[in-house]
């Protein structure tokens, strides 16, 4: 594996897709071979699957299993696709999301058990893991808040952006089991500063791994 594979985690509105372009952007003017995707999608059957997951009117009963087993399923198509190929041409991949998210909100919020999630998460990914897992930790009620503030095409409803808060809780706690869990992969880094501290706060960790 010559490139470097970097995802970013968080709930709803902590700022992923903002700080992955700016990152993507320096490293652009860095010289740096940059791929971005994103999960569930990235390829066409995971966009496909994307749109069953969050926008689809046939998901109203969707049950956790279900959804559990077609997150894995883009992940799975994601990695061998795209992933995987990229990082033995050098490419340095951003993920938004990938299988920590599964783990914190399918396992922990949705209530899967633990062995099945990690189970199914080893068997999608295939031993194709990030060196680098960024964070991005804030408040739920504060995320909710910047999630419902994000403007929307009139008539789409993201299935996932309509859970309670207290699923957002479980989320951030999965996540934190996560973080101390796992501390030379995944770094937490506090998102309620402005967009400039976040940024400054992530290349510093993402420095020495390039």
């Amino acid at each position: 594996m010559n490139g470097v594979f970097i995802s970013f985690e968080g709930s709803e509105g902590c700022g992923k897709t903002t700080q992955i372009e700016r990152l993507e952007q320096r490293l652009i003017r860095m010289g740096r071979h940059v791929v971005v995707v994103r999960e569930p999608g990235g390829t066409a059957v995971g966009e496909e699957i994307r749109n069953l997951l969050k926008f689809s009117k046939a998901n109203r009963l969707l049950t956790p299993e279900s959804e559990l087993l077609l997150f894995a399923a883009s992940r799975a198509q994601l990695v061998r696709e795209v992933i995987r190929p990229e990082l033995d041409r050098g490419t340095v991949i951003l993920c938004d999301r990938f299988l920590d998210s599964t783990t914190a909100y399918q396992g922990v919020a949705r209530r899967i058990p633990a062995e099945d999630v990690y189970d199914i998460n080893t068997f999608a990914v295939d031993g194709c893991l990030p060196q680098l897992t960024l964070y991005l930790d804030l408040d739920p009620a504060i995320g909710f808040q910047r999630a419902r503030r994000r403007p929307a095409p009139v008539g789409v409803v993201d299935r996932m952006e309509q859970e309670p808060l207290e699923f957002y809780e479980k989320v951030r706690a999965g996540y934190l089991e996560l973080v101390r869990a796992h501390p030379r992969r995944i770094k937490l880094v506090d998102a309620s500063p402005s967009l400039e501290t976040v940024e400054a706060a992530l290349w510093e960790i993402v420095k020495p791994v390039l």
